[in-house]
């Protein structure tokens, strides 16, 4: 009997566990479906870069001699979802067993079970579901920390027999510098659209005119062989640095010394495994310090591999929480950039321009806001979802709604990621060009995430003041008056009735 092999537009691995036992006479099926384009709207960009990531693997799966059965978002006959696709598909093919590789959502994992397939590991992660369920059975705080340790042990990544190579596990503490003002972050790979890339283009461009972002210039690697230059580049000309200022953040630079290569590992193009070998290869050469290396192995087997866990672990459920009972609806500014508050400005323009911004970016700018204005989790996580070309929910629902929103009461997070300006004016350069000062705590220059962050800790006391992590601001609230608690919520729902809703 032939196989029917299934492959979806983030398992653009040649090794994908669908097809390693591809025989003469099987097909692999691709589909581009309306359904996944507009359940959310997508970034035109992240269209752009899976669309025609997908038709370029397409394109190397035949000249590698496979048969491919490849549904175009314009073809007339396309019906828009994934289960009437493989049912016309199984018409064109008949007497065909089918095979996939398990996805990425729990919603797609539900459709292929009714299709009757084989669903195959997706091995290209370092951890199962299943491990990270054993892992977690009987532990009371499931924290990353431990969860990264035991994958470097598993791993041997940046290990000396059973130690951690320089003797620790983490060297968090010494990935937190702000960016000196005459620094010069390289300037980032970029690759020209070709041909293929520019008729994705204009069909996204034709069929998307309401998506959010901008849809050029379009950089994104869309094959395997640009991938790799981008990851060349990243170790190379950013790693020795990324470790340093990796929390920094700088106007008109969204990149900095960040490796930008989320969407490629995410849709295949790369893997966790040989972007971690790389960069261990660039320290034990003496070509990156261990303190930026290990930071970003720690992003990839440690914070990939956990969010991925914790996703199948509490799914279907887990996004349904709402742990500090936040129901602001999503202000406008979010799609348009148009703030007051420059480092919210900068941080959406840059999404807006790019379909990407870095980790602290998201967790302490758009995030952070997020978590103070007490934003409704399930706007805020649509928006991640379709404002970054790396977004799929298994890696976007977690650190949304478990890290940048603490909606599921500390499953993922041992405290809230909140904080005042003071934090975004360490950490960059954003405040200097704001109307609003990050020195002021009340009145109209003071920064508005001064007072929000009082407000926040007072609006939500009931849940957070047993949180050991909490005592130091709740000790410091405790010592003032009533009447500058007033004025503080005063000033918060003076700011906070200006927002307009999307």
């Amino acid at each position: 009997m032939s196989t029917l092999r299934i492959v979806l537009g983030d398992q653009l691995t040649h090794g994908l566990s669908s097809l390693r036992d591809h025989a003469p006479g099987d097909t692999v099926l691709m589909m581009e479906v309306a359904e996944e384009a507009i359940y959310v709207r997508h970034h035109k960009q992240k269209l752009t870069l899976i669309f025609s990531a997908m038709r370029h693997f397409a394109a190397e799966l035949r000249a590698a001699g496979l048969t491919v059965d490849y549904v175009r978002l314009d073809d007339p006959a396309n019906t828009g979802t994934f289960t009437t696709e493989v049912e016309r598909a199984i018409a064109r093919h008949p007497s065909s067993a089918i095979v996939v590789t398990e996805p990425g959502e729990w919603r797609v994992r539900e459709m292929m079970r009714s299709w009757g397939a084989e669903i195959r590991n997706d091995d290209r992660f370092f951890s199962t579901p299943a491990g990270f369920a054993a892992w977690a059975k009987g532990r009371k705080q499931l924290r990353m920390e431990y969860f990264y340790r035991d994958m470097r042990r598993g791993s041997g990544l940046l290990m000396e027999g059973d130690d951690p190579v320089g003797g620790q596990w983490n060297f968090d503490s010494e990935n937190r510098k702000s960016l000196p003002r005459d620094a010069r972050p390289p300037e980032r790979q970029r690759f020209e659209p070709d041909g293929l890339t520019r008729e994705v283009i204009d069909m996204v461009a034709a069929r998307f005119p309401g998506h959010f972002g901008d849809l050029e210039p379009f950089g994104w690697a869309v094959t395997r062989p640009d991938a790799l230059e981008a990851l060349d580049h990243f170790i190379t000309a950013c790693l020795p640095q990324f470790g340093d200022y990796q929390d920094a953040m700088k106007q008109g630079n969204g990149f900095l010394y960040h490796s930008v290569i989320s969407p490629y590992i995410n849709i295949g193009l790369l893997t966790a495994r040989e972007v971690c070998a790389r960069a261990e290869l660039a320290w034990k050469q003496g070509r990156a310090p261990l303190n930026a290396v290990e930071g970003f192995i720690r992003q990839v087997l440690g914070w990939r591999e956990y969010v991925r866990g914790l996703y199948w672990l509490k799914m279907p459920a887990y996004g349904e929480t709402n742990a500090l009972e936040a129901r602001r609806p999503l202000p406008e500014f979010y799609w348009t950039g148009e703030t007051d508050m420059n480092c919210l400005r900068q941080t959406i323009g840059e999404t807006r321009r790019h379909a990407y911004a870095h980790h602290i970016q998201r967790l302490m700018v758009t995030g952070n806001f997020a978590l103070l204005a007490g934003l409704d989790p399930k706007a805020v996580e649509e928006w991640y979802l379709l404002v970054y070309a790396d977004a799929f929910e298994w890696v976007e629902l977690p650190n949304t709604h478990g890290m940048a929103l603490f909606a599921d009461g500390g499953i993922m997070a041992s405290k809230p990621y909140a904080a005042s300006g003071a934090y975004i004016n360490r950490m960059s350069d954003y405040c200097a060009g704001c109307r609003f000062d990050p020195a002021e705590k009340l009145g109209p220059k003071a920064c508005p995430f001064n007072y929000l962050y009082w407000d926040f800790l007072m609006r939500n006391e009931k849940h957070l003041r047993r949180n050991p992590r909490m005592a130091m601001p709740y000790r410091t609230l405790s010592r003032m008056d009533d009447a500058r608690k007033q004025e503080i919520l005063g000033a918060a729902a003076s700011f906070l009735a200006t927002l307009q809703p999307a």
